[in-house]
């Protein structure tokens, strides 16, 4: 029993002694693996922090970026201040980087290029002593700019020695999008900013660029782009249909939604033009339109209108009593234009609604048929009544539950395909969707009775007063 006890005592030790001597080799490997590598120019920390040999120069950076980040946001107590932080953190270049070694080598790096093209000699192992300078970030007067055919036009800090090449490179080379793309202009201009240079150039001729230079890749603008309208309701095949420019016929984007349900309403759909109409589509229709096809922008529609009221307004002749009307009336222009379209004649290819042009960004919408009437005023029983063919206005109030002892004479037809008011008559045709509206007599006091006829006697004395006047001077 004493042997075993001995024989474990001593393997303990062992395992003990090894894990210890493990930890301090461990750490040892550390220590010798550390270097010290030095931070100055225009970076959010400056100063000297431990490196490993094993670090490239962007990881490096990027971490102590990221832990000037993290210390920074701690201050932060609201999102303008968390923007503002992150923007003042930023500032700095990622260009123009010098490195240099402790033996008096000096390398210039350009770690923009590396998160590009992954050339490792812009970004190398650090060794002990390294001190890396970040250039002043002056991007008001020391750039270069690319714009035009090329994958992400912008602005980069200048370089001594910058080609054309270079800036290509930086704005991740020209976009496949563009078909023969083989010229560069260069826009110079003079150290007094007053002329202009213009050089044209060979994009394979690699011109040594200057300070300030703006380039523009020469290419014609394409057309080949992600054009869609939008088809939503009683279709069978709903959703986004690729469209042209301008030259999509209406009739053929139905026939990529494979065409109506049997349910569909044709008196009552719509065509709604372009971007302004979002809000209107998500407050009537209940639908969430994809921000890629349509603006959620409210502030953006609000303008749309009041610029548009403004452009009506300026060379019109109306008092102001007329001014408010025409608001509404304008404003429901704006959002609605292109929507007044008569569907129930699209299968005829000859029909101008077939034929009707389609342009990116158009919503249609084809509602279900209601299969019924909506009654409401002065009715008993106000609310949807089922549409029967060929009855009048006097059947749905009848089954409403007839007139209200204070109904109105004069009952209005609003037709639910144009929201227009048609006096009711016999023979005003009524159809599903429309709503019939019985308005209230107005009931008047004896008070409101006796004001309004102190009112016509003010105006006949006034009158009397006026002719006594023109009598007396005739005399």
């Amino acid at each position: 029993m004493k042997k075993i006890i001995l024989i474990l005592l001593s393997l303990n030790i062992s395992i003990v002694y090894s894990q210890t001597t493990d930890r301090n080799q461990n750490t040892a490997f550390v220590v010798a693996n550390t270097i010290s590598v030095t931070i100055g120019g225009q970076f959010p920390l400056t100063g000297t922090f431990p490196a490993s040999v094993t670090e490239r120069v962007d990881q490096f950076v990027t971490r102590i970026y990221s832990q000037a980040l993290e210390r920074s946001l701690r201050t932060a107590t609201d999102q303008v201040m968390l923007e503002k932080i992150k923007q003042e953190l930023s500032d700095f270049s990622l260009r123009g980087i010098l490195l240099k070694r402790s033996s008096g080598e000096e390398i210039i790096l350009d770690l923009a290029k590396f998160r590009i093209d992954g050339d490792f000699r812009n970004n190398p192992y650090l060794k002990n002593d390294d001190v890396i300078i970040f250039p002043p970030n002056d991007m008001d007067r020391n750039f270069i700019s690319i714009t035009g055919a090329v994958n992400s036009p912008g602005k980069f800090l200048f370089v001594e020695g910058d080609k054309l090449k270079d800036v290509i490179e930086l704005a991740r080379g020209i976009n496949q999008a563009y078909e023969n793309v083989n010229k560069a202009k260069i826009y110079r201009l003079s150290y007094d900013g007053i002329n202009h240079d213009v050089i044209e150039v060979d994009i394979k001729n690699d011109i040594l660029l200057k300070r300030g230079d703006q380039v523009v890749i020469l290419a014609d603008e394409t057309q080949r782009k992600e054009f869609f309208a939008l088809v939503l309701g009683e279709v069978i095949q709903p959703g986004y249909v690729p469209v042209t420019r301008n030259s999509t016929k209406l009739g053929e984007v139905i026939k990529q939604v494979k065409g109506f349900t049997d349910n569909a309403s044709l008196i009552r759909a719509r065509l709604f033009r372009g971007n302004s109409v979002t809000a209107l589509l998500e407050k009537q229709y209940s639908i969430k339109i994809d921000e890629k096809l349509l603006n959620n922008d409210r502030e953006l529609i609000d303008r749309i209108v009041n610029y548009e009221q403004a452009m009506m307004f300026r060379m019109s002749n109306l008092v102001e009593e007329d001014q408010y009307y025409f608001q509404a009336e304008n404003q429901y222009r704006v959002l609605n234009e292109g929507s007044a379209i008569d569907f129930t004649k699209i299968s005829d290819e000859n029909s101008e609604i077939y034929n009707f042009i389609v342009y990116p960004g158009d919503v249609i919408i084809i509602p279900p048929k209601r299969n019924t009437i909506y009654v409401f005023g002065q009715v008993s029983n106000p609310g949807h009544v089922k549409f029967v063919e060929g009855k009048d206005f006097l059947y749905y109030i009848e089954q409403a539950g007839g007139l209200g002892e204070y109904a109105e004479d004069e009952i209005m037809i609003i037709k639910g395909s144009s929201r227009n008011w048609i006096p009711a008559e016999r023979n005003v045709q009524i159809e599903e969707g429309d709503y019939i509206f019985i308005p209230k007599k107005r009931i008047q006091s004896f008070r409101s009775f006796v004001m309004e006829l102190s009112g016509y006697f003010s105006i006949v004395g006034s009158i009397a007063t006026i002719l006594l006047l023109i009598v007396q001077l005739g005399k």
